[in-house]
């Protein structure tokens, strides 16, 4: 560990070098790409620093310990060196944390899929809730969100809904909320005072850039049609939405919630782009199934995460078995302690997996 330590030192000293350079500075995509991976290797080396300055107050302390020292001085240096060690092995454990491969999605943009599941009407207007939440939580987190794609289903609710939220760390935030939604509550529409459950899918997915994917034009067919529904003036008098079919994966994309056709077609290109990307990153995590396993739930959107309990005012993530009874502030974004608790059970996993 320690020898990888200090080979992230060295590169990182020699970034801070490089990117002083005028001929650098001319190059600003390399710049930028530099100054990125030194942003990424500057919390290991400040905590790397750290651990040696513990260190070495540990090991002075210790030596102190073997001298003569009257008894109330040597008792105060054994107060500081049991404090000194406790704080040397927990920088050793975030040091092992912050060596952990990270993803490398988890500095995208996403692009997020809600589709109401079982339950109709209901699910549609639970679909329509954790939209809403996400756009809160966004908010709280300082990202932005751009709704993409929806189709209302006549009572406030969505059928489905496609939505982007940029910001740094945005998908590594995210990435926990894929699988299955469940609500339990009485809907709006019943009127015997029972309660339903209710699903809804959300499928979380890294904004993919034309690098990241080779996208053949040759491969999309783009037709456009009259849109229907929202859209002002323009709905049925001109041919703005745009459907977006690849070939090779079947996928098909429409979008018509914007009045040009150049912006629905690049919004649809925009979550073709990520649905194909997520397509190749399933495939190699298929073939790293057994430590995909010792990591928070699949990723998949047939996978059961979380239930939203109305009557008891919780809600439950199964696959850490957490509860929390603030399912009020929950939907209203403050999602924070639950998806700390993700990545800290995450990491642990990982950690475990790879002693």
């Amino acid at each position: 560990m320690f020898s990888r330590l200090d080979d992230i030192e060295t590169r990182y000293d020699a970034i801070g070098e490089k990117v002083g350079d005028p001929a650098v500075i001319a190059n600003q995509n390399e710049w930028r790409t530099l100054m990125k991976e030194r942003s990424g290797l500057e919390p290991i080396v400040e905590k790397y620093k750290e651990y040696r300055k513990l260190t070495q107050e540990v090991g002075e302390h210790k030596e102190m310990l073997e001298e003569n020292h009257d008894d109330d001085f040597r008792e105060l240096i054994k107060e500081e060196y049991a404090e000194g060690r406790r704080r040397l092995e927990a920088v050793t454990e975030e040091l092992k944390t912050l060596l952990l491969p990270r993803d490398p999605n988890d500095d995208k943009n996403v692009i997020v899929e809600i589709r109401g599941g079982a339950g109709g009407d209901e699910a549609a207007l639970f679909a329509y809730d954790l939209y809403r939440m996400y756009c809160r939580y966004a908010e709280r987190r300082r990202f932005k969100t751009e709704l993409l794609s929806y189709n209302e289903n006549g009572l406030g609710g969505f059928k489905e809904a496609v939505f982007q939220m940029n910001g740094a760390g945005a998908y590594s935030r995210l990435k926990y909320e894929s699988g299955v939604h469940r609500v339990q509550r009485i809907p709006v529409t019943e009127t015997n005072g029972r309660i339903h459950t209710s699903t809804v899918t959300v499928a979380v997915l890294p904004e993919a850039e034309e690098l990241d994917v080779d996208l053949d034009m040759n491969d999309v067919s783009i037709d456009v049609y009259r849109s229907h529904g929202h859209g002002g003036q323009n709905v049925n008098t001109t041919d703005s939405a745009v459907r977006v079919t690849h070939a090779k994966s079947g996928i098909v994309v429409t979008c018509q919630d914007e009045k040009s056709q150049h912006k629905n077609k690049d919004k649809a290109l925009r979550i073709l782009r990520a649905k194909l990307y997520e397509l190749e990153q399933q495939r190699q995590r298929d073939e790293i199934s057994k430590e995909r396993r010792s990591q928070v739930g699949t990723g998949d959107r047939s996978e059961r995460i979380r239930t939203y309990n109305y009557p008891q005012g919780r809600v439950s993530d199964h696959r850490i078995n957490l509860t929390l009874y603030k399912l009020e502030a929950f939907l209203d974004g403050d999602m924070d302690e639950m998806t700390d608790a993700l990545i800290t059970t995450d990491q642990a996993a990982r950690l475990s997996a790879s002693e």
